[in-house]
């Protein structure tokens, strides 16, 4: 029996939408990734990036668990000396919540060639409507 391995001619992909408030965000991330990768579907091939759109609607509504809103802290350095700028999740979800998302799930994703084409599907809208309903997405429950 041979191992099948998909070719980019045979790719098809489906449209998701999931909502934020459901799952507490690392979950959320852990389900994101797992529909941009593509692992749950019987094609998958670790090569070839067979992976689906997600939209993401309600985003400012993420839940954490324990102290993480006052505790999880997000870094970032604008090269020059001293430029370390350091906000916590409360004050990255007041700014941009889409931020909060984005991260946990490029976190998950393998730091590799195929990493910004699946992080580049990725659509997260604030509110509970979003720009792509005549995709047609299917509910991730």
């Amino acid at each position: 029996m041979k191992t099948y391995s998909q070719k980019s001619s045979e790719i098809k992909r489906e449209w998701w939408v999931v909502d934020a408030s459901s799952l507490p965000l690392g979950k959320l991330a852990v389900v994101i990734a797992d529909k941009l990768m593509g692992k749950s579907k019987i094609t998958y091939t670790p090569h070839i990036d067979n992976g689906d759109y997600v939209v993401v609607v309600n985003a400012k509504n993420i839940k954490v668990t324990g102290e993480k809103m006052l505790q999880k802290k997000y870094y970032r350095h604008s090269q020059f000396p001293g430029g370390l700028t350091e906000l916590k999740l409360e004050e990255v979800i007041e700014k941009n919540p889409a931020v909060a998302i984005r991260e946990a799930v490029k976190g998950m994703i393998p730091k590799n060639k195929l990493a910004a084409d699946r992080m580049a599907r990725l659509r997260i809208f604030d509110g509970a409507e979003h720009a792509h309903v005549a995709q047609n997405p299917k509910e991730i429950k």
